[in-house]
């Protein structure tokens, strides 16, 4: 008897894994993302569908084409989708433009996380956005270290005192992945990369000025919505 409850459990929990693993992965829209550096490909999540949509419709009309990822942090993230950095002149400090709109937060914890490759939607901070409402057009793409046992001890707690517990799989995909798990549920979480890291790699170790804008720019030239 107890070798059958043992089955039944351990078949529980590997049904657990993979309705996480899956629901991560049905993602049907794919957009490239043509910069002067190389191409990445994200796929957009249908449990964020405002986030989803609003990319698509941007990215179809040539919102992006001629921004510039104008911040960049090593082992962080790489920023972009702000109009105002189309043809900005050097040292020009961005970050402030927008379409005019936010996007109510989409939060799908424990699914849609900062792993390495995740997409997520820029926002102002809370002192003037309690409802963490994202950005309208600036996103960005986690790249973020692998973690080791103490930044998760130390992230697990702060996260705790919000009420966001991180599971078994998304500690294992900090340790194993990276990414960046203290912006969880602080910041959604709309897609991923599903081709060209190396493109972001490379991108989030370029040589910046003090407000972590690159000092060459790194250029989107356009997104072509895929399917």
């Amino acid at each position: 008897m107890k070798h059958k409850l043992l089955l039944v459990f351990l078949a529980f929990l590997c049904m657990g894994f993979l309705s996480v693993e899956a629901k991560k992965k049905e993602k049907r829209h794919i957009v490239r993302i043509e910069t002067n550096v190389g191409n990445i490909r994200v796929a957009l999540s249908d449990d964020t569908p405002l986030h989803r949509d609003n990319f698509l419709k941007l990215a179809r009309e040539g919102f992006y084409n001629g921004t510039l990822f104008h911040r960049c942090i090593k082992d962080f993230m790489i920023q972009g989708g702000d109009p105002d950095s189309r043809n900005a002149e050097p040292g020009k400090l961005l970050g402030d433009g927008g379409p005019g709109y936010t996007i109510p937060a989409e939060f799908d914890l424990p699914y849609l996380y900062h792993w390495r490759g995740a997409l997520a939607a820029a926002r102002e901070p809370d002192d003037v956005n309690p409802e963490k409402e994202s950005s309208g057009s600036q996103f960005y793409i986690v790249y973020g270290k692998k973690q080791a046992a103490a930044d998760i001890k130390k992230v697990r707690a702060m996260l705790e005192e919000k009420g966001i517990e991180l599971t078994s799989q998304m500690v294992d995909d900090y340790y194993m992945r990276g990414g960046t798990p203290h912006l969880d549920g602080q910041y959604t979480v709309f897609g991923e990369v599903i081709e060209g890291m190396e493109v972001v790699k490379s991108i989030q170790g370029v040589k910046t000025d003090e407000n972590d804008r690159p000092l060459e720019d790194v250029v989107i030239k356009k997104m072509v919505v895929e399917k």
